[in-house]
């Protein structure tokens, strides 16, 4: 029997199930309006300038500055500590106190000289990723030994490396280490920067790299530019080779920060959306930029607010912390948050100059079959993803609409605008992790990702006003959504699984055509239509549980995915 595959067309069936005929775009406008005039991207700009003059870990001086500076203006616009806070306080923060349970780390100085030359190889003054993550200090003069070149794991085995440096850009560093542990080495030098990075055009580029921490060992290694990886292998070649490698660093206790701020609802403050920036890393854009661009959306928030040209039904939460790990324990301990989460979204390396790293802004999506089946205009970056399963696809009109309204930013301000399917890694899994919906806010590919030369001067305000705008006006949007708000979701999810279906039919033929199976293809189009009929029951949490209007037409429209189809033999 001939396999039948389905478009919806949206025409047929639009003006049959009684939906409001008026765009999305109507809710949207307002917001759009209200904030394109007032996000001057100055805070968020000044912000990243302050944030990016330091190397940022979870306790050290840079990571704890970006803290109070946080603080600070958040009580310039209005925020008050929870403690000192009154009942009607709408505005209030905290500063979370963890216990750490290893040292911080924070880099002072070094350098790596060639014997018999006068300037260094790398100086941390212009390669401040040279240090290896959590790498000990050296004797104040360095240490000064002969390189030994690995270019293969057994070399670590047959090489006499006793009071050598070992130096690699073939081995990983893990495999390195016991060059040191088991064979007497010095110390390590690495080369491992990755081809998006463009290293033969970037020749002073060092992507970060991070020890283990063992408390009482002390190692250090050092990273390598290719500039710099070139110049030593071009010396080696001519014989020996001794360097003199001076590092400089602190490892100290310390305590975890965490800043919570809370914009809380006028009528439904038990329901919330959370918006996640992480401060460590030692970037520009990753991530000063979303440390900044937040900060600003805080403070802009609480001015609109106290002017009375906005107000907010639901509490719009803002996260400032380690990535990952503050944004999973702040799901995790209800008890500390009084609101349940609805929605969580990741500001990540948002504020790229792309004409300079390269890197598309994006919108990574919350699992749907493009995850599955990643073919046509979807497409993985260059962190790359896993293929999922049906039974890990994530439902839900979040992704539809945020797109949705980015784009329309986009056309505003002529900005460009794409998503790729989820790969995860950053602060939208714990949401994700949690069952709460979640996406992350992005660029990729950048050339100088992970790297010292990811400074001030790849950023820009534009690009920091553009994603801040889209995710403000989001935000607004679902806090102070209700019937009518819903309502536009329906038609906004059918007008967008009828342009997926079009697309994924289009692809389907052609695969048939080459030779591919039709069931397989079948599978892809029911799990599409699959994946927007519960897309359309998760917009029943915008309104009341006892909303039988919303329900009925959520019924209808699904409906309407099937019977109104026109099939299509394959």
């Amino acid at each position: 029997m001939k396999k039948s595959i389905f478009l919806v067309l949206l025409s047929v069936f639009s003006f049959n199930l009684g939906f409001a005929q008026s765009s999305l775009d109507q809710t949207l406008n307002p917001y759009f309006e209200l904030v394109r005039p007032n996000y001057s991207g100055d805070l968020a700009y000044e912000t990243v300038a302050f944030v990016e003059k330091y190397w940022r870990v979870a306790g050290n001086t840079g990571f704890n500055e970006t803290v109070f500076r946080i603080a600070e203006k958040l009580e310039k616009a209005g925020y008050v500590l929870e403690e000192s806070a009154k009942q009607d306080s709408r505005f209030t923060y905290r500063i979370e106190k963890r216990t750490m349970d290893r040292p911080t780390w924070e880099p002072v100085d070094a350098s790596l000289t060639i014997s018999g030359e006068n300037k260094p190889l790398l100086e941390f003054a212009t390669n401040r990723s040279m240090i290896y993550q959590y790498a000990s200090s050296t004797p104040k003069n360095g240490i000064q030994a002969e390189v030994i070149y690995i270019s293969k794991k057994e070399d670590l085995a047959k090489l006499e490396l006793r009071g050598k440096i070992i130096f690699s850009d073939r081995v990983s560093y893990r495999t390195l280490e016991s060059g040191v542990s088991d064979h007497g080495a010095l110390g390590i030098m690495t080369y491992d920067n990755p081809d998006y990075l463009q290293p033969e055009k970037n020749q002073t580029s060092i992507q970060f790299r991070s020890l283990n921490y063992e408390e009482g060992k002390e190692n250090w290694a050092i990273a390598l530019s290719f500039g710099a990886k070139e110049k030593l292998k071009a010396a080696l070649a001519k014989g020996k080779v001794e360097v003199n490698v001076k590092i400089e660093t602190k490892i100290y206790d310390s305590e975890e920060l965490t800043v919570v701020a809370n914009v809380k609802g006028s009528q439904l403050p038990m329901e919330s959306l959370v918006l996640s920036a992480h401060i460590q890393e030692p970037g520009a854009n990753d991530n000063a930029t979303g440390v900044g661009a937040q900060l600003e959306m805080a403070t802009l928030t609480a001015d609109l607010i106290q002017n009375g040209k906005l107000d907010l039904d639901r509490t719009l939460t803002f996260l400032w912390g380690d990535e990952i790990i503050s944004t999973r324990r702040y799901i995790q301990e209800k008890e500390k948050r009084e609101a349940a989460i609805k929605w969580g979204i990741s500001l990540d390396m948002v504020g790229e100059n792309t004409n300079v790293t390269g890197g598309t802004f994006l919108i990574e999506k919350m699992p749907d079959p493009s995850a599955i089946w990643t073919r046509g205009n979807d497409k993985h970056t260059e962190w790359g993803g896993s293929v999922m399963s049906v039974e890990e696809m994530k439902p839900h009109y979040l992704n539809d609409f945020i797109l949705t309204v980015f784009q329309n930013q986009g056309r505003y301000a002529n900005w460009v605008v794409e998503t790729n399917p989820f790969e995860g890694g950053s602060d939208h899994t714990p949401f994700l992790n949690a069952n709460i919906p979640g996406l992350l806010l992005w660029h990729f590919t950048d050339q100088f990702y992970h790297t010292d030369n990811d400074r001030l001067d790849k950023v820009s305000q534009e690009t920091l006003k553009n994603v801040a705008t889209g995710a403000l006006v989001s935000a607004y949007t679902l806090l102070n959504a209700d019937a009518n708000s819903a309502e536009q979701m329906i038609g906004m999810l059918l007008e967008k699984a009828s342009n997926r279906l079009m697309i994924e039919i289009g692809l389907s033929k052609k695969a048939i055509a080459a030779g591919g199976s039709k069931e397989n293809e079948q599978i892809i189009l029911d799990t599409w239509i699959d994946y927007y009929e519960k897309s359309l029951d998760t917009i029943k949490d915008l309104v009341p549980a006892d909303d039988a209007e919303i329900s009925k037409k959520i019924t209808k429209a699904k409906t309407a995915i099937k019977a109104q189809a026109i099939p299509f033999q394959l």
